[in-house]
């Protein structure tokens, strides 16, 4: 994978909260891809680039479910995007375009959980609207197996570069 330019690039972290990170999930466990992407969030902002941390709330006036809150060790930093979605993917009506636009961002991580829902839409979308999309697939999981492999070996592979977090890492660092 070639090196990306941090100023210009943005990890975007889909769903780890308690509720979803606890669900069973394959290939990797809930805590797996939480270790992941937080390995990516420390590359991403030593090397300068955007860490984009996404919640997902139900819509409706009902209080969420319990455990809706963000892990606290991906809870947003200084200088970090937060981002509140109410539909599969984190563009729509959040303002996160927007956002990423006005930093200069043209390179997007994607992971998080879960693989063919909030991950596959954003990363759908960011394509469409234009943004380079990088994938690595074992910062992420799906419900299933099956439903994961399919989303990064099809789906993923014609969006973007799907890559290992390893790989995500060191192209951060140049």
């Amino acid at each position: 994978m070639d090196a990306l330019d941090p100023p210009r690039t943005a990890l975007v972290l889909i769903d780890l909260q308690r509720r979803i990170v606890d669900l069973p999930t394959a290939p990797h466990s809930g805590p797996e891809v939480v270790e992941r992407c937080l390995a990516l969030a420390d590359a991403a902002r030593a090397a300068g680039a955007t860490v984009v941390v996404v919640r997902a709330d139900r819509p409706g006036p009902d209080p969420q479910p319990a455990g809706s809150e963000l892990l606290p060790e991906v809870a947003p930093r200084d200088g970090d995007v937060a981002v509140v979605k109410h539909s599969w993917g984190a563009f729509h009506e959040t303002g996160l375009d927007a956002a990423l636009r006005e930093r200069g961002v043209e390179t997007l991580i994607i992971g998080g959980l879960v693989t063919n829902f909030g991950v596959e839409q954003t990363a759908r979308i960011g394509e469409e609207m234009g943004y380079r999309v990088v994938l690595p697939h074992d910062a992420m999981s799906g419900l299933d197996e099956h439903a994961h492999e399919f989303a990064v070996n099809y789906v993923f592979r014609r969006l973007g570069a799907v890559c290992t977090t390893a790989e995500a890492v060191a192209a951060l660092r140049g």
